[in-house]
């Protein structure tokens, strides 16, 4: 094993730390289900849709890039860490800046550029927003608590963020041009740490993907009408 992780090509650059399983995307259509049903007044069936949601495998690809390192050590074949030169700097916290999060006008600048899909590995996305209208509708089916296990897997892998390409820890900006949306694993998978420190291509020198996606939007925009 350490002599994989030594490997050139293993540590070669990629586009993300792990391509998204099928299962995520049989989520996907399933959550998509579930809005298509509430929309329709058929709460018993978005119920059930978003209830066959809730995937264990999508539940155990989220947990190899941000569970708990001991209870997976398999996440080392996905965060491959490795030492470079002249790394920008951790600073203290009063040293960072001091707005962390873009506001509702950057974050949907954001969105109108990149749509509704991770800029490394692709999976579609859902804003917390949508993900605490179904909690708030189906808080069986759609929980949500406070720890992995304790979350919707489907809605949990899937959690939009709004990602600093240079971490803000590391002197990252809130300028657009630093900012990407990301998937909760690409996110916290990533922590603190720099793109050439886990050898991922930089994803804003590629187009933004365009996908019929909407993140289940359309619940929101029905609710507002």
């Amino acid at each position: 094993m350490l002599e994989s992780l030594m490997d050139a090509d293993f540590l070669a650059p990629r586009r993300c730390f792990r391509e998204p399983i099928p299962e995520i995307f049989e989520a996907a259509r399933l959550l998509s289900e579930a809005a298509d049903q509430h929309l329709s007044g058929n709460s018993r069936a978005a119920e059930v849709a978003l209830a066959a949601a809730d995937l264990p495998a999508v539940r155990a690809w989220t947990e190899s890039l941000w569970g708990s390192a001991k209870a997976h050590p398999e996440q080392a074949l996905y965060l491959r860490v490795r030492v470079v030169a002249n790394p920008a700097p951790h600073l203290l916290v009063h040293e960072r800046v001091k707005a962390r999060m873009p506001n509702a006008a950057e974050r949907a600048t954001l969105i109108a550029h990149y749509g509704h899909q991770c800029v490394f590995c692709r999976m579609p996305l859902i804003r917390p927003e949508v993900r605490r209208f179904f909690t708030r509708a189906y808080p069986t089916a759609a929980y949500w608590g406070n720890t992995n296990k304790t979350c919707h897997a489907a809605f949990q892998c899937m959690w939009l963020q709004y990602d600093h390409v240079l971490p803000h820890a590391r002197g990252g900006s809130n300028a657009l041009s630093n900012l990407v949306l990301t998937c909760a694993g690409c996110n916290y998978g990533r922590v603190s740490r720099t793109l050439e420190e886990v050898g991922l291509l930089d994803p804003r020198m590629t187009p933004p993907m365009r996908s019929p996606w909407d993140g289940l939007e359309r619940i929101l925009r029905r609710t507002l009408a």
